[in-house]
């Protein structure tokens, strides 16, 4: 075989590899119903609700932060995030959580909140926030 033959197997053989391992890091949306049957990280998109309240002590723990949440399909769950409450958070009209099921619990590792915005009246403004990694 030539060299240009064998260096084009090659650059496509790394094209499929880079290919394939993005698709596999790639989550999914779906629903509490449907995380709670994966064990794969999803994003789970609901609204806060505002009847049920919201844990955060600060002076006992600064990195837990739990509320109950209700996904697209009307179901209700308890979610749990390692980080700082976000601001505003009581404001947000959308959340969307990347996170798993861990037994009745949903662990966010971020939250992507979509607010009104206060500037214009039509548009959401979005804020993103990561949980801190975990301590053993």
């Amino acid at each position: 075989m030539k060299k240009g033959s064998v260096f084009g197997l090659i650059v496509i053989a790394i094209a499929i590899a880079i290919i394939i391992s993005s698709y596999s890091n790639t989550s999914t949306y779906a629903t509490f119903k449907e995380a709670k049957d994966s064990q794969a990280e999803l994003h789970v998109v609901g609204h806060l609700d505002k009847k049920k309240q919201l844990f955060y002590d600060p002076a006992k723990d600064a990195n837990y932060f739990s509320f109950f949440m209700t996904d697209s399909k009307g179901q209700e769950c308890k979610v749990v995030f390692t980080g700082t409450k976000p601001q505003d958070f009581e404001r947000s009209e959308q959340i969307v959580l990347t996170g798993q099921m861990t037994g009745s619990e949903f662990h966010a590792s971020k939250i992507l909140m979509k607010c009104p915005s206060k500037y214009t009246q039509d548009k959401l403004d979005e804020k993103e926030y990561k949980a801190k990694p975990a301590t053993i």
